[in-house]
């Protein structure tokens, strides 16, 4: 099981992506942009650097939902593996069978 702080600190994270995520993708969009001057593609980039380290989207990482575990993550349950496989073969994960043939 994942520590709390972790757990906490991913929950942070993800709060500060939503929050920055408009104005992050603006920024981007001008730094790429050509038909603007050097002076406002650079100033653009400093402005993204000034945001907050925390604030962007690839600093996320999935977890389980029910331990906090960062490795082997299933996303269309959003379970780890081991937690994925204990409900499974417990029958409380809907429309999940172990396979036999």
């Amino acid at each position: 099981m994942a520590r709390l702080a972790m757990r906490v600190k991913e929950i942070k994270r993800s709060k500060l992506a939503a929050k920055y995520a408009v104005k992050r993708a603006d920024l981007k969009k001008k730094c790429i942009d050509t038909t603007i001057s050097d002076e406002e593609r650079e100033a653009a980039r400093t402005a993204i650097q000034k945001l907050p380290r925390n604030s962007a989207p690839s600093r996320q990482r999935n977890r389980c939902k029910l331990t906090g575990r960062a490795r082997g993550y299933v996303g269309d349950f959003g379970l780890c593996r081991n937690e994925f496989r204990r409900l499974a073969s417990y029958g409380q994960i809907p429309g999940v069978t172990k396979a036999s043939w």
